[in-house]
Parts: C-alpha cells; sequence; structure tokens
C-alpha cells in the first residue's frame, strides 16, 4: 500500500481509466455537498496563492490486465466525489463551448474528461455502477438526458452556479485543477480491495481528516510508546468526539486567530507540528477535547451556573463561537478568568447571536469574527479584568450587532416559528417566561409552542379576523405576537380564541395570563402583544454599548412614502409600496427562481401564478402575479419574508422613504 498527496490534475489526466466496483453505492451527493464545494472553489478563486485544498482521499488499485497505453484502476474509496469533479468539469465545458470559448472546452474534454483517442468503454476516464453509467456517459458526451436523477441534478447546479457566476472560466478551470489535491491510496496486488472498503467504509463513511490526522501523529511516534501514548490521548478523544473528532481539531486549529477550512485541517496540522514535538502537542489537543466535549454536551460540566449557560448557547445552533470559547474555557480552568468572568463572556456571545437571529443577519461573516476575536480582545487587556469584558463588546460592536430599534421591530415583525428556527423561537419564549422570576419552578422542556391564531383556519377564524384574514395570517402566524407556550397545545389545536383563553386561564405561565384582558385576537391585538413581549426581549437581551444610533430601516412606516429602492448595490427610484413589491419580487425570481417559487407557496395571497386568486394585480417578469390591494406595512412585512427565503441580507436591500406631506 503506497500512500502520497497529489493534485487533482494528477489524478484526472493522463489516459486513465477507473472502475467503480460492483459492492460499492450509486451516486448520492446533494445540493449540500455540491454548494461546499462550489463555496470552497470560489475561496480559492478569490484567495492570491492559495495553499492546496485537501478534497479527501482517492483509494484505487491497478486492475490485473490493462489494455495497452490505458492505465486502470479499480476505484474503492473516493467515487462520490471524483463523480462529482467529472460532472463540475462537464458544466464548466459546456458552458465555454456557449460562450464560444471552444479552446477551452476542447481543453477540458480531450484532457481531462475523456481518452481521446480510444474507443468503446475505453473512452471515459471514469465508468460508475451500473446504475449510474448511462445517465454519466450522456453528461460525458454532451447529450443531456432530462431524466431526474441526482447526476443530472448535479449537473444542472453547477451549469447555473457558472452561469450566474462572472468569473474567468479558464480560472476556474484552473483552480479545480491546481488548487485540489487528494491522499492517494494505491493498493497492491495482495490487498484484498473488498476488505479495504470495508473497513473504510465500516461505518458508511470514508476515511476523515481525523484518520490521516492520526496515522500521521502515530508514524513520527516511537513505535514502543505508540500503544500506551494512544490509550492515553488519542483513544479518549475518539471516545469523547466520535464524529466530531475532525471539526474539534479544525476549531482547535482556528483559536489561534487563523481560520481553518473545513478540508484544509489534515494539512494545516502537519505544518504546524513539523518542528514540534508530537507527543506534547497531542497532549495539548487532548486537553482542549474535553472542553470541547462540554460546548457540545453541557451536561458535562460540573459547574451548574456555566452548565446552564452552555445550553442556552447551544440551542442557538452557531458552532462557529467553539474557536473563541476554547480559549476562554482554557483561560477559566487556569484561574486566568473568574467564573462570572466566563459567565458574562457566555451572556455576551449570545446577546449577539441572538440580536443577529432575530434580525436575520447572515451567519457566513460568523467564522472569520470568531477565528480572530480572542486575539483582538486579549491583545493589550490583562485577563480577569475588566478590560477585556469591555474590548469584547466593543469588538462585538463593530460586527453587524443590531441597535435597539432594528431588534424591536424585527422581534414584532420576524417570522420566528419555521423550519429551521423552531428551536430558537422556543428559546425566546422560554428566556421571557423565566424573566419573570417564578418562586415555583417550572419545567419548560416538557412545554410546546402554540399559535394562538391557528396554523390552520376554519371558518370561526377567517370571520374572526374579517376581510383581511388571509395577509393577516400569512404575515402573523408565525410572529412572537402569536406565540405563546402551553402543555394543552394537543387539545388546543385550531379552537376558536375563546375556547383557548379557558385553557389560558388555568395556565400557571406568565406568558399566558396575558389573555385574561382580551375579548378579541385579530390583528391589532397581535401586533400589541409583539410589542409588549419585544419590549421584555429588551431588557432580557440589552444592549451592551452605544444605542444612540438609530436604525434606518423601520416596520414604523406609516405616513411614510418609498423614495428609492437599492438591491444589489443599484439604485431604482420608486414612486409607490408597489414598486417596491415589484422590483424586489423580480430580483429574486431572476436571482433564484427556486427561492421564488418556495415564496409563492408560503404566501399564495401576495404573489402566484393564477391571476383569478387576487383582488387587484401586477404581472411580473416572470409572468407570476402579485396582489396590488396591500397597505405599505403589508408590503413592508413580505418583503422582509421574501428575503428572508431567499436569503438576502439587509445589506443588499436598502430601502428609503420620507414622510408624506399632509
Amino acid at each position: 500500500m503506497q500512500a502520497s498527496e497529489t493534485k487533482l490534475q494528477k489524478i484526472i489526466e493522463g489516459t486513465t481509466q477507473y472502475l467503480v466496483p460492483l459492492f460499492q453505492r450509486a451516486y448520492s451527493w446533494q445540493k449540500n455537498e455540491w454548494q461546499i464545494l462550489w463555496d470552497d472553489i470560489i475561496q480559492l478563486y478569490n484567495t492570491t496563492n492559495p495553499r492546496p485544498h485537501f478534497m479527501g482521499s482517492i483509494v484505487t488499485m491497478p486492475t490485473p490486465s490493462q489494455p495497452e497505453g490505458i492505465s486502470k484502476y479499480i476505484l474503492i474509496d473516493g467515487q462520490q466525489r471524483l463523480t462529482t469533479v467529472f460532472i463540475l468539469l462537464s458544466a464548466l465545458r459546456d458552458f465555454a463551448q456557449q460562450k464560444n470559448q471552444q479552446e477551452l472546452a476542447e481543453e477540458i474534454n480531450n484532457t481531462l474528461l475523456v481518452n481521446t483517442y480510444k474507443k468503446d468503454l475505453d473512452k471515459y476516464k471514469l465508468l460508475p455502477t451500473q446504475i449510474d453509467r448511462e445517465k454519466f456517459y450522456k453528461i460525458i458526451d454532451s447529450k443531456i438526458d432530462k431524466t431526474k436523477s441526482s447526476i443530472l441534478e448535479c449537473y444542472l447546479f453547477f451549469y447555473k452556479k457558472i452561469s450566474q457566476s462572472r468569473y474567468e472560466l479558464r480560472n476556474i478551470k484552473k483552480v479545480i485543477c491546481n488548487d485540489f489535491s487528494v491522499v492517494s491510496v494505491l493498493l497492491g496486488q495482495d490487498d484484498d480491495p473488498y476488505l479495504v472498503f470495508e473497513s473504510l467504509n465500516a461505518k458508511g463513511r470514508s476515511l476523515t481528516q481525523a484518520d490521516l490526522i492520526r496515522n500521521y501523529f502515530f508514524m513520527r511516534i516511537n513505535p514502543t510508546e505508540q500503544e500506551a501514548i494512544y490509550r492515553k490521548y488519542w483513544q479518549p478523544m475518539e471516545y469523547l468526539l466520535g464524529e466530531n473528532l475532525t471539526e474539534f481539531i479544525r476549531h482547535y486549529l482556528t483559536k489561534s486567530g487563523v481560520e481553518v477550512r473545513k478540508n484544509d485541517v489534515y494539512f494545516e496540522i502537519k505544518d504546524r507540528i513539523k518542528h514540534k514535538d508530537i507527543v506534547e502537542y497531542l497532549k495539548d489537543l487532548f486537553t482542549f477535547s474535553r472542553y470541547y466535549a462540554r460546548l457540545l454536551n453541557p451536561d458535562l460540566e460540573d459547574n451548574e451556573n456555566i452548565r446552564n449557560y452552555l445550553k442556552r448557547l447551544n440551542r442557538l445552533e452557531v458552532l462557529t463561537i467553539y474557536p473563541f470559547l476554547l480559549n476562554c474555557y482554557d483561560d477559566w480552568n487556569n484561574k486566568q478568568l473568574t467564573e462570572n468572568d466566563f459567565i458574562t463572556i457566555l451572556q455576551i456571545i449570545e446577546n449577539f447571536l441572538l440580536r443577529r437571529f432575530v434580525c436575520s443577519i447572515p451567519t457566513n461573516a460568523l467564522t472569520r469574527v470568531f477565528a480572530l476575536l480572542y486575539s483582538q480582545v486579549s491583545k493589550e487587556s490583562n485577563l480577569g479584568s475588566e478590560t477585556f469584558i469591555r474590548r469584547l463588546k466593543l469588538a462585538l460592536q463593530q460586527q453587524n450587532y443590531p441597535k435597539d430599534t432594528e431588534f424591536k421591530d424585527r422581534l414584532m415583525d420576524a417570522k420566528l416559528y419555521i423550519r429551521g428556527r423552531a428551536e430558537r423561537a422556543k428559546f425566546i419564549l422560554e428566556s421571557i417566561e423565566e424573566f419573570f422570576n417564578h418562586k415555583e419552578k417550572i419545567q419548560l422542556n416538557k412545554l410546546s409552542v402554540e399559535h394562538i391564531m391557528p396554523q390552520t383556519l376554519n371558518t370561526w377564524w377567517r370571520e374572526h379576523l374579517g376581510e383581511d384574514w388571509a395577509i393577516t395570517h400569512e404575515l402573523l402566524l408565525h410572529s412572537l405576537g402569536n406565540l405563546t407556550l402551553t402543555g394543552y397545545n394537543p387539545e388546543l389545536s385550531n379552537d376558536s380564541f375563546d375556547k383557548k383563553c379557558v385553557y389560558f386561564a388555568h395556565s400557571h405561565l406568565e406568558l399566558n395570563k396575558y389573555f385574561a384582558t382580551q375579548q378579541v385576537w385579530r390583528q391589532e391585538n397581535i401586533e400589541a402583544r409583539a410589542e409588549y413581549l419585544a419590549d421584555i426581549c429588551l431588557k432580557i437581551w440589552s444592549y451592551f454599548g452605544d444605542n444612540s444610533v438609530v436604525y434606518t430601516q423601520s416596520n414604523n412606516i406609516k405616513g411614510m412614502k418609498p423614495q428609492s429602492l437599492t438591491m444589489f448595490g443599484e439604485q431604482y427610484t420608486v414612486k409607490s409600496w408597489r414598486d417596491v413589491l415589484e422590483i424586489t419580487l423580480t430580483k429574486i425570481a431572476a436571482l433564484d427562481p427556486d427561492k421564488f417559487h418556495e415564496i409563492t407557496e408560503q404566501f399564495p395571497r401576495f404573489v402566484g401564478w393564477e391571476e383569478r386568486k387576487f383582488r387587484s394585480t401586477r404581472q411580473l417578469e416572470n409572468e407570476a402575479f402579485m396582489e396590488l390591494n396591500l397597505s405599505g406595512k403589508d408590503v413592508y412585512r413580505f418583503c422582509q419574508r421574501a428575503l428572508e427565503i431567499a436569503e438576502i441580507s439587509g445589506e443588499d436591500w436598502q430601502l428609503e422613504y420620507i414622510a408624506i406631506d399632509r
């Protein structure tokens, strides 16, 4: 068995062919894996002199007999990533051809995709499993089969990404070939490929970077000491962290202040330990792995106060904070931070993340923020002193930390209880309930989120809400003002408001005592309760810094007229809220038709494909219809919802408006 690091180009160029054995599974990568690969390409494209980017391992074995001129290998491990690369290159070739870059298209095809002068199956550099072959060959031959399959979806995904990007096609090809690196493991004739496959995939997954790191470590440790060191340090880490081991090592490396990408962990740690004592490095890794295990599972932490705040942070589901917290954990463990200091730090991080979540600020920048944060804050400050806490607050204030006006507006208006957000919505409601300081402890974990205006409206509710019941329902159903906690969720269902109030009257929760004074539950009542709860949230997660600058965009737009809308740096003059809505929807539809379709499904009273379903309409460029009979406030709210679904940040949608002269 021979193992070596090599560029991806050396794996696929030349007259070669890889045969996927029958015991391998069919192609199974999905959008998540494709997106990660594309993000890596773009990041490498924008990096000057990038280091090799680790894609994973490719395990092959020469076939017993080979036709003259062709190097044939059995592909035992790595078929998913290699298949994806060939599909990506096919999409790049086809788009280059469409753009009349014929020379580049032929270069990709003849040097990377096919064995140019070979016939029949020898023409193809990769022979997938039988179930995938025909679809794969059609992609390689530029004869796209429209029958739905993962291979076709992969091709369409990359073709769309390439066509929407503004990057030079030749440079994209250069990144793929020159900047991606793999560990090539070549088996000998005496190795049993099936047994090797079983050992690599015993848990249904390929060789991880942690596996490669372990092997690299122990190849450099004295053989007589390997067993003892393995049992003392590495094995406990594997037991504690399991499948999280590679991610822990990435966060461990990142805590030094250098952002480490997921696929660079193996190469990065190799560079760092070249001239260091391997055993001492392993000891430090082991120490921090115990902190990391407590971050993942706070129940492992003995200190009750720290444990509770770690649990709260975990519910916000932002792992990028871990490099910073690893440093703080170590400082607390070494008594450089007091317990109160550490708790204050955890509270600040929670405050920062919660406010950004409510305001739908994208999290993609947080990796770099928290990679650098500790070194920025600890510079010239004394740990354990007020200086460290103060510098932490100052540093985070400069990272899109929402001020009170923005935070309150979005709290009252945001769609909190939806897929991917429901747990954080429950966290907000539980925090509000805890704010009232019950003398008797309530088991909040046994309660569930209840929609007062129910998710499915019956005749009673439609009549109760009034003429605009559908608009009220679509805009305010999942908003803070319409949510509460209860142990009677199944019983309440879509009962009338009067019947629900009977249950709320017997509730021990302060959240539900609010309904004792309510006779009806319409738009204005939901909005009033949202403001009441938002004011409590401002006390729970109070702003830590200068709060004097007022947010320029607010949902309090009564009596306001829009003047201009800027989307993705392009400014449009608008004369009405209808113009704002039309431009917003048109740009989203052009940018991502799938997201636009999702908007039509979630908000059918605002935009859709059947004109008869609307009271007054305007047709968009993509032939969909939008509702015109809307208030400015409803347009603003709907635009915010649409932007959330389309994953467009507030920085890319800026609205200016003025007061209407009366």
